[in-house]
């Protein structure tokens, strides 16, 4: 006796409410990409709506900025420097000696500066010079300043001699000697000035 016919099984239906989440190969109602809810946007949904494109940076106007403002910057600067000077930090800003006090003649002859050496084998420097009053007023006396040079120019060393008075009548003079150890081998010029009070 032949079996019966089986029945083709009835698809069960979809329900949302009991399952959650449509099975594979169920149709889902199409969403409408036109419209978004604020739940969308709070929650940070992939499919929340965004604009089609953000807006282009404006480069030409980003760089009049920079510009604007660099020249603000280099005005500002230029003028601080013509108001203040040059700081003094900066390499070669600083001239080598201050103006001569009006009045005030240094004198140190280059036969008069001599390199020497002690019996116990220490060299030392050694200058004398004099400083004359040429006014008619008496002149406070700042002290000298002495710069040693090597063959290049370059400064190797710099020191400040305290001159013996403090100040000087119109037509006076005084005697300056100063011995200077621990002198670099490499100086070969020798500079006289004034340092600043």
């Amino acid at each position: 006796m032949p079996p019966p016919p089986v029945a083709d099984p009835v698809p069960e239906r979809f329900d949302e409410d009991d399952h959650g989440e449509p099975p594979v190969g169920h149709d889902i109602p199409a969403h409408d990409h036109g419209s978004y809810d604020e739940e969308d946007v709070e929650t940070g949904s992939s499919f929340a709506h965004e604009p089609p494109f953000r807006p282009r940076r404006n480069w030409t106007r980003i760089w009049t900025i920079g510009a604007v403002a660099f020249a603000l910057a280099a005005l500002g600067v230029f003028g601080a420097l013509q108001y203040f000077g040059m700081p003094d930090w900066l390499p070669g800003n600083r001239p080598t000696f201050v103006q001569a006090p009006p009045d005030l003649v240094l004198e140190f002859p280059p036969d008069r500066q001599d390199r020497r050496t002690l019996p116990n084998g220490i060299e030392y420097f050694e200058t004398s010079g004099t400083v004359t009053n040429v006014g008619t007023e008496t002149r406070r006396l700042p002290p000298i300043k002495i710069v040693l040079r090597d063959s290049r120019e370059r400064i190797v060393y710099e020191t400040q001699i305290v001159p013996p008075v403090g100040e000087l009548a119109p037509g006076e003079s005084v005697t300056v000697n100063e011995a200077i150890v621990d002198v670099p081998t490499s100086a070969k010029f020798t500079e006289f000035g004034w340092a600043a009070f």
